[in-house]
């Protein structure tokens, strides 16, 4: 073999070797964006559970949150207070996704589950009043968000079932 032929040859197998590099780089990247985005949704889940667990936990709080997002009015204010930091978690939380969502570090159709369940939320009389005297802003992009939920109003999947597990319509 000559010496020209011989470089053909290293070279060919460099860049060949270049492109299984850039191959290999581009799968670690994808596995690697992957993984970061199923961490942040499982940081995002976490800090809903908190707030789960401290309803499910604290019957005093429990009562406060039942009472005050369907009447406020049931409530005096350190209540609607305490109601207010709970409100104010939650919804960070929600900005939180939602800004995930909008980095898509969470995917649209998890949004969209979270984005329904911000609907429903804010059918609540006490939420949708915390939400229009809140004491803290949000981003303008998640306001506006959150303004369109309440102008689309929310439509369940099954009409009536929640209030007939709560038992406060009996079937027909």
């Amino acid at each position: 073999m000559e010496l020209q032929t011989l470089a053909n040859v290293g070279e060919f197998l460099g860049g060949l070797g270049v492109i299984v590099s850039i191959i290999y780089l581009a799968v670690q990247i994808r596995i690697n964006t992957s993984s970061q985005r199923s961490e942040s949704y499982a940081r995002s889940l976490e800090r809903m559970a908190s707030i789960q667990q401290l309803l499910a936990s604290d019957s005093a709080i429990a009562k406060i949150f039942s009472q005050g997002i369907v009447d406020p009015c049931q409530i005096s204010i350190t209540p609607k207070i305490q109601l207010s930091f709970v409100l104010t978690e939650f919804f960070g939380y929600l900005e939180f996704m939602f800004f995930q969502a909008q980095q898509r570090n969470i995917s649209a159709a998890l949004w969209d589950r979270w984005l329904e369940t911000l609907k429903w939320w804010l059918t609540f009389p006490g939420i949708l009043a915390w939400w229009k005297g809140k004491p803290t802003p949000f981003t303008t992009a998640f306001t506006c968000c959150v303004e369109r939920c309440i102008e689309q109003g929310y439509q369940p999947e099954s009409p009536g079932a929640w209030e007939l597990y709560l038992g406060l319509n009996q079937p027909d």
